[in-house]
């Protein structure tokens, strides 16, 4: 069965002014699970996830901790005082509490103005593309002349150590993008879906206020239901079948051929699938730079982490046309195709 491409909208007047990644010092390597699952095992996943190191907070150190030290290194980078903020958006599926919202705490964490417009959206893989979206069309309607979008996760503290499908895979990672009015003819292209149907296949079962452990789903047996949970076969046949589509009507929306983007950032699922979306999707390899090997999958931060690790240099020295693609839980996708730099500050720093 095949998916609707999704919403397509477009957003003129707002620009991407900085961007900074902020990555927990600790630094896991493969040699670090062989004494547990052992290192054959171990080396047969890899095969497929291609993660080398990753990046894993300690027990006290959430997401928001990560988006504050970004945030703070962004405002000094670009000069922008506290008080120029607007809107300030959090983006994540690990904030620090059920409730208050983790952007409220970040609003005063950053010394943010109270006039500041700050709410939290629970998105994983497609919530980067999703936020730019938002944060624009905020600039666009006059509703924000400055916005910053705190997009991250610390998939590390849900994954069940025990599961190699998982704890080999997640890094974690908090980013902080500024958003800012923009030449008015400049404009960036969404599309935004999502299926609900494939929900249950990339899930944390028990923990909220539905408790989906107590549905008999055979796939949960012998599964500790408050960690995350991947039907992995399941999200590998989503991916190849909405993904490479989803490239090509995003030129063909955005009016830029594929040909004619500098770059395509996919959200950072999996190295092998990452490769064959790029095989299918008939992208030149040196237009799809991958940093999961040194980062693993990190939700909803893995596209701007791309961003400032791999294109960094290229963004802040010219303009580039890039092509942004997540995809994931949810299930949920997004993209964009928006033309970005240069900026004056594309960095990643270490918590």
């Amino acid at each position: 069965m095949s998916l609707p491409i999704g919403r397509e909208t477009a957003v003129s007047g707002a620009r991407i002014a900085g961007v900074v990644s902020c990555v927990p010092s600790r630094q896991l390597t493969n040699a670090h699970f062989g004494e547990m699952f052992g290192q054959d095992k171990v080396d047969d996943v890899i095969k497929m996830i291609g993660v080398q190191t990753r990046r894993w907070t300690d027990a006290t150190t959430t997401t928001r901790d990560l988006c504050r030290n970004a945030g703070l290194h962004l405002l000094a980078g670009l000069g922008w005082e506290a008080d120029s903020v607007d809107a300030l958006i959090f983006v994540s599926q690990t904030p620090d509490f059920r409730l208050p919202a983790t952007a409220c705490a970040l609003q005063a964490d950053l010394g943010i103005s109270p006039n500041c417009i700050a709410f939290d959206i629970n998105l994983g893989c497609s919530g980067y593309p999703y936020a730019l979206w938002l944060g624009m069309t905020m600039v666009q309607t006059g509703a924000a002349r400055r916005v910053l979008l705190a997009v991250g996760d610390t998939i590390s503290k849900i994954v069940d150590p025990s599961d190699r499908a998982t704890a080999l895979l997640f890094g974690d990672a908090g980013t902080v993008t500024a958003i800012e009015a923009g030449e008015a003819d400049e404009r960036a292209h969404f599309i935004l879906g999502s299926d609900g149907r494939g929900a249950t296949n990339l899930i944390v079962p028990k923990g909220g206020f539905k408790d989906y452990s107590l549905s008999n789903d055979p796939r949960l047996a012998d599964k500790d239901a408050a960690c995350l949970y991947m039907d992995g076969g399941q999200i590998f046949n989503f991916t190849l079948r909405s993904v490479p589509p989803l490239v090509a009507r995003t030129a063909e929306y955005a009016g830029t051929p594929i040909e004619e983007h500098d770059y395509f950032l996919f959200h950072q699922a999996n190295l092998f699938m990452l490769k064959h979306l790029a095989k299918k999707a008939k992208l030149a390899p040196e237009k799809t730079p991958f940093n999961i090997d040194q980062y693993g999958n990190t939700s909803c931060a893995s596209i701007p982490l791309l961003m400032t690790t791999s294109i960094a240099e290229q963004l802040k020295t010219r303009r580039c046309k890039l092509g942004l693609i997540g995809f994931g839980v949810g299930y949920s996708w997004a993209s964009a195709s928006l033309s970005v730099g240069p900026l004056a500050v594309a960095e990643t720093i270490e918590q």
